[in-house]
């Protein structure tokens, strides 16, 4: 497995080896003696999965604090998305700033966003489904979210007006939000 650090300390893709033959391919998603071996140490504890029905579908950007903050390992089994990560640690030199990557089910690539990030994602086509592992469970006391489209972060998204749940219409701005990453 390659990893591909980002310029924001912590967060990387992970390009797994994909070994492909007339019958269709074999890769290895998730190898913990690998991720140890490239400095990676999260106790992995909950596989999350999602379907979005619609290409347009944007979820985000989501986090939880402190003590519940949570370690995602991002990936694409079928279809395609815009996946985006926003530093939300206050003492961070890349406070603020965000990084937006395509995964998909043809490049197989990941995305490890370390606690301290917001995470959000758009779909690119129809019936995409995502999974990710997290490092701690989901906790309704500490979940949080930014506003996607606030306009200091001035995110890139691929969409203008995407299909959105009622909680992600509401989030605060980076700049009003609740944060607890020092």
């Amino acid at each position: 497995m390659k990893l591909i650090p980002l310029f924001m300390k912590d967060a990387a893709i992970l390009e797994p080896k994909v070994y492909g033959d007339h019958r269709g391919y074999f890769m290895e998603s998730y190898n913990e003696q690998i991720l140890l071996d490239h400095g990676i140490h999260h106790a992995f504890i909950q596989d999350n999965q999602s379907l979005s029905a619609e290409a347009g579908v944007l979820r985000g950007l989501h986090y939880q604090l402190h003590p519940k903050a949570q370690t995602k390992l991002v990936r694409v089994i079928s279809g395609a998305i815009y996946d985006v990560i926003v530093d939300i640690r206050r003492q961070s030199p890349t406070f603020g700033q965000w990084k937006g990557v395509i995964l998909s089910e043809h490049n197989q690539r990941q995305l490890l966003v370390p606690q301290g990030f917001a995470h959000g994602f758009c779909t690119l086509i129809p019936r995409t489904q995502v999974v990710y592992k997290v490092d701690a469970f989901y906790s309704p006391e500490h979940d949080r979210g930014i506003l996607w489209n606030d306009p200091e972060l001035a995110i890139d998204w691929p969409v203008t007006e995407p299909i959105l749940s009622d909680k992600d219409q509401k989030h605060p701005v980076l700049r009003g939000a609740e944060l607890n990453f020092d």
